[in-house]
């Protein structure tokens, strides 16, 4: 097979979201690609953080593991990215990453790229779709290739989001994945890494 580089870049601020881009990066593993699973660094001042219990036993647990770079979006062939919903847009934190990234954006670096995205909100109609649709729009401007899920596969039957994959967590944020958002996740990767292969096979023949 070809060889497909795959970036999983996320901000979670409680760990559904980093439980989501685990799943992410091991189904993209399965589908034979090469995997970065990169956090994007926390902005909230600390006093934030500590007024949440979930959210500073996350932060806690996962602030040695490695930050997000420009150099993993470059390197990459296809990346997913995975933020919670902030009133039904991106979370400051994803957003600041992604706005860092004028120089390889006017070097065309992120252009020709398969993206797409998954999220997570407390209720059904919390604004997942406007998320997703908030970070398609700056893929657009990159010159990327959105490779959304649609209806491809049954599952998408199941969790019903053709635009990306995406969990409720329930009023207390405390609902567990499921396993229909775990098929939801695999598929968004095994699609994303088969259509990148596709893209990298024709570039290296032409």
């Amino acid at each position: 097979m070809t060889d497909v580089k795959l970036a999983v870049l996320y901000y979670s601020s409680t760990g559904t979201l980093h439980g989501m881009a685990e799943r992410v990066a091991a189904a993209g593993e399965k589908a034979g690609a090469e995997v970065r699973l990169r956090q994007v660094a926390e902005l909230a001042p600390q006093e934030a953080i500590a007024s949440n219990a979930a959210w500073s036993d996350h932060f806690d647990r996962t602030k040695d593991e490695p930050k997000a770079t420009a150099d993993d979006l470059v390197w990459a062939d296809a990346v997913l990215f995975g933020t919670p919903t902030r009133y039904g847009n991106v979370a400051a934190q994803l957003k600041q990453y992604m706005d860092t990234l004028g120089p390889q954006w006017q070097r065309g670096l992120l252009a020709d790229k398969v993206y797409a995205g998954f999220t997570a909100s407390m209720t059904a109609h919390g604004g997942q779709e406007s998320t997703l649709f908030a970070m398609y729009t700056t893929f657009h401007h990159w010159g990327g290739i959105i490779v959304a899920p649609g209806y491809t596969d049954p599952t998408k039957f199941a969790d019903g989001n053709p635009y990306g994959a995406s969990h409720v967590t329930g009023p207390e944020n405390s609902d567990p994945l499921t396993d229909v958002d775990h098929a939801a996740l695999d598929h968004l990767a095994t699609r994303a890494v088969t259509v990148a292969r596709r893209l990298v096979a024709g570039q290296n023949a032409a």
